[in-house]
């Protein structure tokens, strides 16, 4: 009687882990190709990208999967599941870094310098056009409070230049930060103060978010206040506040390199 060679066990998993990480990663690019695309519409791009992120959770699974196989059986299939969770990683470390990010931070989605008195958004039929016909709604008391004890360092840049310089170096600023201005008034007329109103996109997901600058005159120079919106969801996940900062920090060089 001919004896049959012996042959290891094969996890199938492995294999799908790998397969559907290759397909996750795939999903994924095309989703950040079509949500950078200024003519496609950020609902679906969006519903594309999380169905990347699923399909790299299901990779995940079917990885686990494989290294239990593995480890009980001595099953064959451990490279694939490592390939597989590998690949998913690349697709799942950002939205991770970022959800984690969140679990700390407050649930608001609009963050400004002044909270006591938030500069206005623009209600101009060009504003209105950039912003897709919207106006961004007041959050108000508590997400301001919630805003103060997340954010004690958002706060309003005082600088001692009279207000025309001062409005320079913030629309400058702007620029440099590539954010789309769609309107520049000078401070001056009844009300004094200048404004800027711009659209800014991300970096990643190219989401456009809305903000506003307001230059106020002082009589020792000019304070700068900077309101953030955005416009999808109610979590920004400290988009708006980095925002700010970079911008305010902008400006400040800006002002040093003057003097």
């Amino acid at each position: 009687m001919r004896r049959l060679p012996y042959e290891d066990p094969v996890t199938r998993a492995g294999p799908a882990a790998r397969t559907v990480a290759i397909l996750a990663v795939l999903v994924t690019v095309f989703a950040l190709l079509l949500v950078r695309d200024p003519r496609a519409e950020a609902g679906p791009a969006l519903a594309t990208l999380g169905a990347g992120l699923v399909l790299a959770l299901v990779a995940v699974a079917f990885a686990l999967i494989a290294f239990v196989r593995v480890w009980r059986e001595g099953a064959r299939g451990l490279g694939a599941a490592l390939a597989g969770v590998f690949l998913a990683s690349l697709v799942l470390a950002y939205p991770s870094f970022a959800a984690l990010r969140g679990l700390r931070l407050p649930g608001i989605a609009d963050v400004t310098t002044d909270t006591e008195n938030p500069p206005a958004f623009s209600r101009s039929r060009a504003a209105f056009a950039a912003r897709d016909g919207r106006y961004p709604p007041d959050p108000g008391p508590a997400a301001r409070a919630a805003q103060r004890a997340a954010y004690p360092q958002i706060a309003p840049l005082t600088l001692d230049l009279d207000a025309d310089e001062a409005f320079e170096l913030a629309r400058k600023a702007a620029v440099n930060r590539r954010w789309q201005i769609v309107e520049a008034i000078r401070p001056g007329g009844r009300i004094g103060n200048g404004r800027i109103e711009a659209v800014s996109r991300g970096p990643i997901l190219n989401l456009a978010d809305d903000v506003t600058v307001r230059v106020h005159p002082r009589a020792d120079g000019a304070r700068i206040d900077v309101r953030s919106a955005s416009r999808l969801g109610t979590r920004d996940l400290g988009s708006n506040a980095d925002r700010i900062r970079a911008y305010l920090d902008e400006v400040a060089n800006l002002a040093i390199a003057v003097k």
